[in-house]
């Protein structure tokens, strides 16, 4: 019978599929495979917990509590220490949970451009080649061509419901006046240089809409799967091969909860898919002995494969948010839902709409002008040029409006706020992760390369963006000043100084004009607190194994049988977007690769 599992029963000892993780694309690939033939066994083996009727996963407003240090839904991997970013260790979040990232995100719809699908250069993954699959996932209630969104997926696309209509019109008439007009469709593959009003993988019911919700629990709830098996907090140390062809893995309990757990062994006999993400998938293949004979020896693990790129090309969107004070009543920012201002119990039992909200009600995706790509200096024109001139539905830098100050409440003194996301959608800096010993507690080495680009053209990107951002917030009606701890501390003598309006001044507002001086203020803020977009990928990337590629376009790791990889790990190079869209998108796609080559 199958079942989500604490313990898997001692009467399964081997299934005909093993999937290594069941985040965003693993349960994705479940559901599918399940669908496809009810007699194939499938077993999911999720590090986490199971993510069911978890308040704070179902409602989409309490999205902050998997951001906190005590989250039991998130893994947090440990940065080294970087020069680059005033020696800080980062720490990057991932799912930690089933449904991965999808159960803990922030929910925004967002899909990559047309151009990003067609730079990795795979053949079979081409935008066109990906349109269907992008259309497979979603149930899709907003406007736009229709041919090329889906209306039947098992991932509600909606608007919630809750939206902070005044703030939302307010960002659209200042943006507006900075050159970026309202966009119907911003996920439309080709639109771009606009905004639009927010919306998100949020049910028409208010709640989240992930991928344990939309492709696994349904079908262990039917009955009707009797193959379909899950077991949750259980890790899997590594891949077991039999003359170079994936026969099983070795897994224990999580440790934490079942102390001096034993290893257990589960054989497979068709097929191993490792979908643990960028940041958990390159750690079970080099404990597996997959990957670069030098990391693998210094961490007392035998070669099985020379596989080089497994754990490089590192990517992320590097983030920074700024917050604003503004003139919005407590209906409007979810500022006191945060600050425990609002009884959290009464709303679930009212079934409040407010929950039914991720506060994020603008997304969007803008470029700079010729005039200001011009006065970012010779290395990023050139960069400029090569990259982006010639593909217009590229933007520079994505983002969101926040409805309420994105962070710790106690920082700052109760009020009302909004802010300002905002992310560069091409980094040009790489990093790595790579394992320091054979056991899955073992502690990785791990560095984001975040602003590390030889050019020095990544941190030129969000020396841009905040200007511009900083310009739509003054045009704001309900904007009321920077909030100092979190923006670049300019000298009161500057003309970029920050300020704090009891009321918005009547007349125009003019640019402000910055100095080499303040642009230095600006770097040095930068260096010091980007951080992470949540968005890791790249580091199995799909490609030529002689370009350190790790899986060729049906997603087999190079130099061995019955191994698969399906995940973020695999874009070779970023996209434009939030990548929830893009890692279901990849899994759909795996998925019929997967179907096909079982014979299903």
């Amino acid at each position: 019978m199958s079942g989500i599992y604490d313990e898997l029963p001692d009467t399964i000892q081997e299934v005909d599929v093993i999937i290594a993780g069941g985040g965003t694309a693993g349960c994705v690939i479940a559901g599918r495979l399940a669908e496809a033939n009810s007699n194939l066994s499938v077993l999911v083996i999720e590090g986490g917990p199971s993510n069911l009727d978890v308040p704070t996963i179902t409602h989409p407003a309490l999205f902050l509590a998997g951001l906190m240090p005590t989250s039991k839904h998130t893994l947090f991997y440990q940065g080294t220490k970087e020069n680059q970013l005033g020696d800080r260790e980062l720490i990057v979040p991932s799912g930690g949970t089933l449904g991965g990232g999808s159960s803990i995100n922030l929910m925004m719809y967002s899909r990559a451009q047309r151009s990003d699908f067609n730079s990795w250069n795979v053949p079979g993954w081409s935008t066109e080649d990906m349109i269907p699959y992008l259309k497979k996932l979603e149930t899709y209630h907003g406007s736009g061509p229709r041919a090329i969104h889906g209306f039947d997926g098992p991932i509600n696309v909606s608007r919630g419901t809750y939206s902070a209509e005044r703030s939302e019109s307010d960002f659209v008439q200042a943006a507006g006046k900075v050159g970026f007009p309202e966009i119907e469709d911003l996920a439309s593959l080709d639109a771009n240089n606009g905004i639009q009003r927010a919306l998100r993988y949020i049910g028409t019911d208010g709640t989240r809409q992930d991928t344990a919700r939309g492709y696994i629990h349904p079908k262990i709830k039917s009955g009707q799967y009797p193959n379909l098996h899950v077991v949750v907090n259980s890790r899997v140390k590594r891949i077991i091969f039999d003359n170079k062809r994936a026969c099983g893995v070795e897994y224990t309990l999580d440790p934490q909860i079942n102390p001096g757990a034993r290893l257990r062994t589960i054989r497979t006999r068709k097929m191993v898919i490792v979908s643990s993400g960028a940041l958990g998938t390159p750690s079970i293949l080099e404990r597996s002995g997959v990957g670069n004979p030098e990391i693998l020896r210094k961490a007392g693990v035998d070669v099985v494969v020379d596989l080089p790129g497994v754990g490089e090309n590192y990517q992320d969107h590097h983030l920074l948010t700024y917050p604003y004070l503004c003139a919005l009543d407590e209906t409007e920012t979810i500022d006191a839902l945060v600050g425990g201002r609002l009884d959290v119990g009464k709303l679930i039992q009212d079934k409040a709409p407010i929950l039914g909200w991720n506060a994020m009600d603008i997304t969007y995706k803008i470029r700079p002008t010729d005039e200001e790509v011009a006065a970012l200096g010779s290395n990023f024109q050139a960069m400029w040029n090569k990259d982006y001139k010639n593909k217009s539905d590229k933007p520079l830098a994505s983002g969101s409006l926040v409805s309420g100050f994105p962070g710790d409440p106690s920082l700052v003194p109760a009020g009302q706020y909004f802010a300002m996301s905002v992310f560069t959608g091409y980094p040009q800096s790489r990093g790595s992760i790579h394992i320091s010993g054979p056991e899955s507690a073992d502690k990785p080495t791990f560095t984001t390369g975040f602003f590390s680009d030889a050019q020095g053209v990544d941190i030129k990107k969000h020396v841009w963006a905040y200007k511009k951002h900083r310009e739509i917030s003054r045009r704001m009606k309900t904007y009321r000043g920077e909030l100092a701890l979190s923006h670049p501390p300019f000298s009161p003598s500057s003309g970029a100084a920050l300020v704090q309006l009891s009321e918005k001044p009547a007349g125009e507002v003019t640019d402000i004009v910055y100095t080499s001086e303040d642009d230095k203020v600006i770097e040095e803020y930068l260096r010091g607190h980007v951080g992470t977009t949540w968005h890791s990928l790249g580091t199995c990337k799909m490609g030529p194994r002689e370009e350190k590629g790790v899986v060729d376009a049906s997603l087999s790791v190079y130099g061995v049988h019955g191994l698969k990889i399906a995940d973020l790990s695999i874009p070779p190079l970023n996209v434009a977007a939030n990548t929830m869209n893009t890692a279901v998108a990849i899994a759909e796609k795996a998925a019929d690769i997967f179907i096909k080559e079982l014979g299903l």
